[in-house]
């Protein structure tokens, strides 16, 4: 979905004007057609996240109580799990491991994912801030409900030659796999919220055990936690 200008200005709350110097100066993505300027939706909610913006209002809105209802958060997470100490030269193997658990996919699309986010091409990796990023398939992947998750993964030293915003090494990845394409831009907005708050860094500093570490991202993100039965794992 492609954005004018105008649209962009509006979902920011700031003048058009200044959405022009973000792209001179800032790297906003765009492109061009004829005499206007278009910026395509998720590209931007991509860079907003790595630059620490957020969308008020308009098309680039953070999600609405009707749309954040329809991703149960902490349901995503124990999808994808939380994995600790991972080394940077793991990393590949990591996120093989976690798409090819996803349920109710053939052994050939498990493949087909594994090796596109595997590729230096294949994962598009947005630092926030905090020492997080949101990598996600850089090319469009979208296989409904019950195959989206989020994966935190914690680094035992920083991903080279990727800082966020505040020039803080990254070590901590929050990976997600979106349910459809209207979702990927909430799910964008909810991660990028959860991060934005601390609550989630504050819960990693003190080295919470897992199910505290998925409240505190959770919460963060503005949603309740359901109650697991059975206690914490």
């Amino acid at each position: 979905m492609y954005l004018n200008l105008i649209q962009i200005a509006e979902s920011f709350g700031v003048s058009e004007q200044l959405v022009l110097e973000w792209v001179r100066n800032e790297g906003m993505p765009h492109v061009h057609d004829r005499d206007r300027i278009l910026f395509e939706q998720d590209q931007v909610m991509t860079w907003a996240a790595r630059n620490g913006l957020a969308a008020n209002t308009g098309f680039l809105a953070q999600p609405t109580p009707a749309l954040a209802s329809n991703l149960n958060l902490a349901a995503l997470v124990r999808r994808g799990g939380i994995w600790r100490d991972v080394t940077p030269g793991d990393l590949p193997g990591v996120l093989e491991r976690i798409v090819r658990g996803l349920p109710g996919v053939s052994p050939a699309v498990h493949g087909m994912l594994a090796r596109r986010i595997c590729t230096p091409e294949g994962l598009t990796i947005a630092p926030t801030g905090r020492g997080f990023a949101l990598p996600h398939p850089a090319r469009g992947v979208f296989l409904g409900e019950a195959c989206a998750l989020v994966s935190l993964i914690l680094l035992s030293a920083p991903l080279e030659g990727t800082k966020g915003p505040d020039a803080v090494p990254v070590t901590r990845l929050l990976f997600f796999i979106s349910p459809t394409p209207r979702l990927h831009v909430d799910m964008l907005g909810l991660l990028a919220r959860s991060v934005a708050s601390g609550v989630l860094s504050t819960a990693l500093d003190q080295a919470a055990d897992d199910e505290t570490v998925l409240q505190a991202l959770v919460e963060g993100s503005g949603h309740a936690v359901p109650l697991r039965s059975g206690g914490r794992r």
